[in-house]
């Protein structure tokens, strides 16, 4: 971190700690109010009894001085002045601390707006992933690109599960030998917030036992975040398509996107259309 950065991030540390502070009052924290309170929240040395650490220690880091901080610590100043998950995330930022996101709780599906738009995309696919590539919500056109079988409430299919347990011939994805490394490291590096957690943990040695190709890249180490790419699909009633893919992220779904297919050239484009036309006039 830069020395410019870190001394615009210390005054703004300061003034968010002082805000917090300012909106907790004894009551709320099984005090009495005591004499001479000038504000109604909480006094600095409070703050510090309740949380475990030195007066001297928070009144620096209250003053935005260049202080360390573990996260131990920048946890017990959060539970004291009451910080939700937003603003706990923000106090890491803003003390210059890796932020670890609290274990996954596995989403199943996504509401009526976000399916709504995935349908309004056709006849692009699109698909909602979350950070290991399960595949929370689709467009038709999407489950008939990659095969799957529609979202119907029971178990949460897996695009990586989907292109790794099938022979390569079965596959929906060419170019497998550049497109699934890839993949994989995406998903190492989400796995990075997330090691040891039972789910993952699981995951990881599921595929790993089921595909010797997966467990490969998976001990490679790689790591590689989402972006934009051009991935050829095949198709047995339009043939190849060439679809570039877009990440968007999703508001108040942590590590989930929305994957939008779009076109690579004109031949796709008519192949896709043609696709939902078939569909249409066969549901």
């Amino acid at each position: 971190m830069g020395m410019g950065t870190t001394q615009r991030r210390r005054p703004e540390l300061a003034a968010f700690l002082r805000s917090r502070r300012a909106r907790v009052t004894p009551h709320d924290v099984g005090m009495p109010p005591g004499f001479r309170r000038r504000t109604p929240g909480l006094r600095r040395e409070e703050v510090a009894q309740l949380s475990g650490v030195g007066v001297t220690w928070y009144t620096w880091l209250e003053q935005g001085r260049p202080i360390n901080a573990s996260a131990q610590v920048l946890d017990a100043v959060a539970r004291t002045l009451r910080l939700d998950a937003p603003e706990r995330e923000h106090l890491y930022h803003l003390a210059e601390v890796p932020y670890a996101h609290p274990p996954e709780v596995a989403a199943r599906s996504v509401g009526p707006e976000i399916q709504g738009i995935l349908d309004a995309l056709e006849p692009r696919p699109a698909v909602v992933y979350n950070s290991r590539f399960d595949i929370l919500a689709a467009n038709s056109v999407y489950q008939d690109v990659v095969g799957i079988e529609p979202l119907s409430g029971g178990p949460v299919p897996n695009a990586l599960w989907r292109l790794f347990a099938v022979p390569e011939e079965e596959s929906p994805l060419m170019f497998r030998e550049t497109e699934l490394p890839v993949m994989v490291a995406m998903l190492r590096s989400a796995y990075g917030v997330h090691t040891g957690e039972p789910v993952w943990e699981d995951f990881i040695r599921g595929l790993s036992a089921a595909s010797p190709l997966f467990a490969r890249l998976w001990e490679s180490g790689d790591v590689a975040e989402p972006g934009r790419r051009v991935k050829t699909f095949r198709h047995e009633a339009v043939g190849e398509i060439r679809m570039t893919s877009v990440s968007l992220s999703v508001n108040g779904m942590p590590e989930c996107r929305i994957v939008v297919y779009t076109p690579a050239d004109e031949e796709t484009r008519r192949r896709t259309e043609a696709l939902t036309a078939t569909k249409k006039s066969h549901p």
